[in-house]
């Protein structure tokens, strides 16, 4: 055998190698139905003056991409960190989670906003967790704490104050964002070991996320079930425990929500904003006009007011 053909072989069995090595590193079910892209598409028939959102200047900022939060030896899962270049003091820390049904999604639809609050002086931090296609509820719930605790032990590091930290979350992240604010101390939905620091946080945004999964307002059905491991009729108690309303109680945070026009997607807010109010717990709810779509946050005409209104009830909890 010559010499190049040598060398060929060696080259076929390095790229095979590669090859195979990248498909075991993304070796698990992957949904990428929904997307950005498809969501700008939807909408522009009924919102033709839609444009898709880009961040709003501010401070020049430092972006951390793909760092990983968690090994779990299959694979590992990231978080995208985004922070003011120039941070004099330890600052407050806004953990954000994507939408898309359980199913879909990916941190990278949190960027443009999380760059927004970056530069209003926020360290922003876009996290991956599990999707149904990979894995049933409550997966998801114990990523994103886990992600929350390990920030939380980056705070040296990233200057990030981990007595000031929020949660925010869009759609089924923002269900998501409502039940990890709303169940601190809640066994089931934290990782035993791992970083030393708690999940709790000092506030939470839910943009469009249902808060009670059965409800006379909610509409989930088929989706939801393929995340909670069944039908309501099969399992009722799993969707009331996967519901932030049952988990409200007088230690949890003050709450932003942000609505589109769609009621589906607040089933059970009036509720648990009669709970927090009992508590005395504040309690802000900005509807983004009459004639919303549901992922406004991704879009102008409405970004820009959504920005506002977050880093406006952040500020007024937060900032010294």
């Amino acid at each position: 055998m010559s010499k190049s053909s040598v060398k060929f072989e060696i080259l076929l069995f390095t790229v095979g190698f590669l090859f195979l090595s990248e498909l075991k590193a993304q070796d698990f079910p992957r949904d990428t139905s929904y997307t950005v892209a498809s969501s700008y598409a939807k909408y522009l028939k009924s919102f033709p003056e839609i444009t898709m959102a880009r961040a709003i200047a501010g401070e020049v900022i430092k972006e951390q991409k793909d760092l990983v939060y968690r090994d779990l030896g299959s694979r590992q899962l990231h978080v995208d960190v985004f922070s003011p270049k120039k941070i004099k003091k330890r600052a407050p820390l806004v953990v954000m989670v994507h939408g898309g049904g359980w199913i879909s999604g990916d941190k990278s639809h949190m960027e443009e906003l999380a760059k927004t609050l970056a530069g209003r002086g926020y360290v922003a931090a876009t996290v991956e967790y599990r999707l149904s296609p990979e894995i049933e509820y409550p997966a998801g719930v114990q990523d994103v704490k886990y992600a929350i605790r390990w920030l939380k032990c980056q705070s040296k590091k990233m200057k990030i104050d981990s007595s000031r930290v929020a949660v925010l979350g869009a759609s089924a992240g923002g269900q998501l964002a409502a039940l990890v604010a709303y169940s601190s101390g809640v066994e089931k939905f934290e990782v035993e070991g791992g970083p030393d620091a708690s999940s709790r946080v000092q506030a939470a945004v839910d943009m469009d996320g249902v808060l009670a999964f059965n409800h006379p307002e909610s509409e989930e059905g088929t989706v939801a079930a393929k995340w909670l491991g069944g039908t309501y009729e099969e399992i009722p108690e799993i969707w009331d425990e996967a519901s932030a309303l049952y988990h409200v109680s007088s230690d949890d945070p003050p709450t932003l929500f942000l609505n589109s026009s769609y009621l589906r997607f607040h089933a059970g807010q009036d509720d648990v904003i009669e709970k927090l109010n009992g508590y005395g717990i504040e309690s802000e709810v900005h509807q983004l006009g009459d004639r919303t779509p549901h992922t406004f946050w991704l879009f102008d005409p409405w970004f820009e007011p959504t920005a506002d209104y977050i880093s406006d009830f952040l500020d007024g909890i937060f900032k010294e």
